[in-house]
């Protein structure tokens, strides 16, 4: 049996079962929000669930689901002990694409086979967001919006740049960051980035469609920095790179560069960046995560800083949908009952 326990449309849930006629599909979306809002922190279910909503069914009702269900297509938050309850569970899918978001419930490291949807979010938004980001500071928008609160223009504090031949290095040669290095590429800058693992010549010849001129693994950044105007950075959230952006890695950036940080928060320390910002280093930093956005609002020296640009984890919305995730697992469905290998396992080693 399969249990949808995050929310899915009526189209998604007859394009599901019409993967295998004989499969038995239960949508179970928003019967678990009582239980999250008693497990997660507060924050994080203002922010996520519906405010109505505080669940289905009884916990005998709800446990009973879980001990039939094979699959699981699961959704952000979700039950913090779904491998404890669930004993016949053999693969659960994850909507959202990034795999940390899994390291709070007992599915992390467990036996269970675990996929996401890397690769199939809309990558396009998140793309055009660290575009406008980048075009914030160079642009001089900053200066603009603190000339209107001193209702008084200063010209001569506005530093405009262009794009042309200015380098931009992306962390994390993904799906997200192969279309930040289009939109990089179309504007005149040259692009360069690094992903977890050396490049073979399939991930290269990718990656220069692209727009990159140049990619290597993770010892390359260091050599990339000095010149590099716009680091952004759209990588995984692992024990590799945890406080990736700290102090020495700022120390070789080049000099009024601006970071874009489409990840997560707990790859940059976000100490080291006030620092660089205070002692003008960076131009700016444009941020659509921090340190613990799952549990309350982001630090003050963030939130006031004039040079830091702090969004709501918003950077994949937009009125354009592009949200492709159900194609994964559809995809890895059709394989799973054809027995056949599944797409973006989550290596728990690795940690995506």
């Amino acid at each position: 049996m399969v249990l949808g326990i995050a929310p899915t449309s009526a189209s998604e849930q007859e394009r599901i079962r019409a993967v295998d006629p004989k499969l038995e599909f239960i949508d179970a979306g928003g019967w678990f929000d009582g239980e999250i809002r008693a497990t997660w922190p507060a924050y994080n279910s203002e922010r996520y669930l519906r405010p109505e909503s505080t669940g289905t069914g009884s916990r005998a009702e709800r446990d009973a689901l879980l001990a039939r269900a094979d699959i699981i297509l699961g959704g952000w938050p979700y039950p913090l002990d779904l491998r404890a309850r669930a004993p016949r569970l053999r693969w659960f899918h994850q909507r959202p694409a990034g795999a940390s978001n899994l390291r709070r419930g007992d599915l992390w490291a467990s036996d269970v086979t675990v996929t996401t949807s890397r690769g199939f979010s809309n990558s396009r938004a998140i793309a055009e967001y660290a575009i406008a980001g980048i075009m914030h500071f160079a642009k001089g928008f900053d200066q603009a919006g603190e000339d209107a609160q001193r209702r008084a223009f200063d010209p001569q504090s506005y530093r405009p740049s262009g794009f042309a031949d200015k380098q931009a290095c992306v962390v994390g040669v993904g799906g997200i960051g192969l279309e930040v290095a289009r939109l990089c590429a179309g504007l005149g800058m040259k692009v360069v980035g690094t992903r977890s693992r050396e490049p073979d010549a399939a991930s290269r010849a990718v990656s220069e469609a692209a727009g990159f001129s140049e990619i290597g693994g993770p010892e390359s950044l260091y050599g990339y920095l000095p010149e590099t105007d716009f680091l952004i950075i759209a990588c995984q959230w692992t024990p590799a790179t945890s406080n990736l952006v700290c102090e020495p890695l700022l120390q070789v950036l080049k000099p009024g560069a601006v970071l874009v940080n489409i990840a997560r928060g707990e790859i940059v320390n976000e100490s080291d960046l006030l620092g660089a910002l205070d002692g003008d280093r960076l131009r700016g930093a444009v941020l659509d995560v921090y340190v613990g956005e799952f549990e309350g609002p982001p630090p003050e020296p963030l939130w006031s800083h004039p040079r830091v640009l702090l969004t709501p984890h918003t950077s994949a919305m937009s009125d354009q949908p592009g949200r492709r995730n159900i194609e994964i697992f559809l995809s890895n469905l059709r394989s799973y009952l054809g027995g056949r290998a599944l797409e973006n396992v989550i290596d728990w080693e690795r940690g995506y």
